[in-house]
């Protein structure tokens, strides 16, 4: 749905006490959430690096430490739960194939 336009001055804005209050609490939101989300992909990042370098010992080291970081990021709503369970498989799996 297009945001609604006014004659004067483009997009309106929110009109009442609590929407305008609702727009400053989803900025602020939204950056947390934006810090969490680069936390988690730094994390996932040092993982796949590990994984692509062919180290396995350095890979489940930082799998260790990834793996709080993206079930803390879905318990904040930052990520789905199962996003974040499916992502950990996924890097379990990688590794485990290293050592064959």
């Amino acid at each position: 749905m297009a945001p609604r336009r006014n004659s004067t001055d483009g997009i309106q804005m929110a009109n009442t006490k609590s929407a305008k209050k609702a727009t400053r609490k989803i900025a602020r939101r939204t950056e947390v959430n934006k810090g969490r989300r680069s936390r988690m992909r730094s994390y996932v990042r040092g993982v796949e690096d590990a994984i692509a370098g062919g180290d396995k010992q350095k890979a489940l080291t930082a799998l260790k430490a990834a793996e709080p970081e993206l079930m803390r990021a879905a318990q904040h709503g930052v990520i789905h739960k199962r996003n974040a369970s499916r992502k950990v498989s996924r890097l379990t799996h990688q590794i485990a194939k290293l050592g064959s």
